[in-house]
């Protein structure tokens, strides 16, 4: 049996995109909402990961973005690619995630899958 948890975080950001046609061309900045799920099979405490240990390790990577220019840790700082470097981080700490979900807007968001 496979289970999967879930956490919620936001953080404030600034970015603009230099080749998009619309308002998006400018500097604007959004309060991010970012889900990490993370998969797998209950532990002999009957838990996936305790959640302090996913806050822990996402919190890592939401605090290297958290109040910045974006367009200086990105060079196309699109929402797809933020929340493609948040998966491989998070990945790469050694996490089982099977989903990254990063919201823009309320109505814009982009889902990353294994």
């Amino acid at each position: 049996m496979e289970f999967e948890i879930a956490r919620r975080f936001t953080f404030d950001a600034a970015h603009h995109l230099p080749w998009h046609s619309g308002a998006c061309r400018k500097v604007h900045g959004h309060t991010y909402t970012l889900d990490v799920v993370v998969r797998g099979p209950l532990d002999d405490r009957g838990i996936v990961m305790d959640f302090a240990d996913l806050d822990a390790a996402v919190r890592t990577v939401v605090e290297r973005l958290d109040h910045t220019d974006l367009n200086l840790l990105f060079e196309n700082p699109t929402a797809e690619m933020i929340a493609a470097d948040v998966y491989r981080q998070l990945i790469n700490a050694g996490l089982a995630v099977s989903e990254v979900v990063l919201c823009e807007t309320p109505r814009n968001s982009v889902r990353v899958t294994g």
